[in-house]
């Protein structure tokens, strides 16, 4: 029997929950609300209030740097974390990208590989799944199916999306076919070979092995299946009490058959209220508070208002395409070099202070 290792209370019931894969930060959905707390300490560093309704899946970009939110209100945003955590308590900061194309509540959000340059994936009630670039912002892919979907996700390469329906059916989209187009209707007498048969209820969750081989999928049928992508055989079905709402797979930890294997740190409790707006007797007077480039406030920009920067220009690369424009390139190549010999120091500087 599992032992609770650690109980935290919400400010509400969560619907949806993830953290960075960086393991800095936790995203929780409460009501139409997003949560951003600090791992490492508990606190609460921002809460967002940009959607109209209820919060349904959260998830962040693979190199920490950007998360996406969905929502019942159908719209889907992206968020620059830097942005998120250096705006004042005050306001709400904007959104990257508001993505309001899907008619119905969102019910999945994936993102692939590539930081700030990923595609992400969307699923609704809406019938469709779409495929979007994070970086411009731009839609790239829709594709209407005969179903609504709840689930969404891609294969490591991108080759694949897997798509889950409402009626149990799992659909497997191929995103290099050809010829290329925006607009795509899955037909599914047509495309037989292409689903994945054996769930009699909705599909509430799809996750792909590493390899690319296998697919999982979980069910309000009580039943975890895990398929063999090529051929579309089910491999083995786990049966639970209940529906299932979450299943994904994921690399073992080194100590996970380690009986003694316990988180050597263990996890603060975290906080209700805004960091910064606790009252003094509330808030401890152990503890520092480190904020990176303070000591060049009066010169110019901070260290997350320089990395906002850098961002700022991967972007323009991408998008104005600026191949062409060498002495433009040349300049942003030495900037980023700058900008990696800033980070050595102040590495450097934090080793020899701990």
């Amino acid at each position: 029997q599992d032992q609770l290792q650690q109980k935290i209370i919400c400010p509400g019931p969560v619907t949806c929950l993830t953290a960075s894969p960086n393991g800095l930060y936790i995203l929780a959905g409460v009501a139409e609300s997003i949560y951003l707390w600090e791992v490492s300490n508990g606190n609460l560093l921002a809460i967002l209030n940009r959607h109209y309704q209820d919060l349904t899946c959260l998830c962040f970009t693979d190199d920490s740097s950007h998360f996406l939110s969905g929502a019942k209100d159908c719209l889907a945003l992206v968020w620059n974390l830097y942005s998120v955590l250096q705006a004042e308590p005050s306001q709400i900061p904007d959104p990257r990208h508001v993505w309001s194309r899907h008619s119905l509540p969102i019910t999945d959000l994936c993102c692939g590989f590539g930081g700030p340059l990923a595609r992400a994936a969307t699923a609704s009630l809406d019938q469709t799944a779409k495929l979007w670039e994070i970086s411009s912002g731009e839609l790239l892919l829709s594709v209407l199916f005969d179903v609504g979907i709840m689930a969404v996700t891609l294969d490591l390469s991108e080759y694949h999306m897997f798509c889950g329906g409402m009626d149990g059916s799992i659909f497997q989209v191929d995103l290099c076919a050809w010829p290329v187009q925006g607009d795509r209707t899955f037909q599914t007498e047509r495309e037989n070979g292409k689903v994945f048969k054996g769930h009699r209820n909705q599909v509430t969750c799809l996750s792909v092995s590493t390899d690319g081989s296998l697919l999982l999928s979980g069910s309000h049928d009580e039943t975890v299946r895990l398929w063999d992508i090529q051929s579309k055989q089910c491999l083995k079905t786990m049966n639970h009490k209940g529906p299932v709402t979450n299943a994904f797979i994921v690399l073992a930890p080194a100590n996970m058959f380690n009986p003694d294997g316990k988180p050597s740190v263990p996890l603060p409790k975290f906080s209700k209220h805004l960091h910064g707006t606790e009252s003094n007797d509330e808030q401890g007077s152990e503890g520092v508070t480190l904020r990176l480039g303070l000591h060049q406030q009066e010169s110019g920009e901070s260290y997350l208002e320089k990395a906002e920067r850098m961002y700022s220009q991967m972007y323009s690369t991408r998008e104005k395409n600026l191949v062409g424009d060498q002495e433009h390139l040349t300049i942003q190549v030495s900037e980023l070099e700058e900008e990696v010999s800033t980070l050595r120091k102040i590495n450097k500087n934090l080793f020899d202070f701990s």
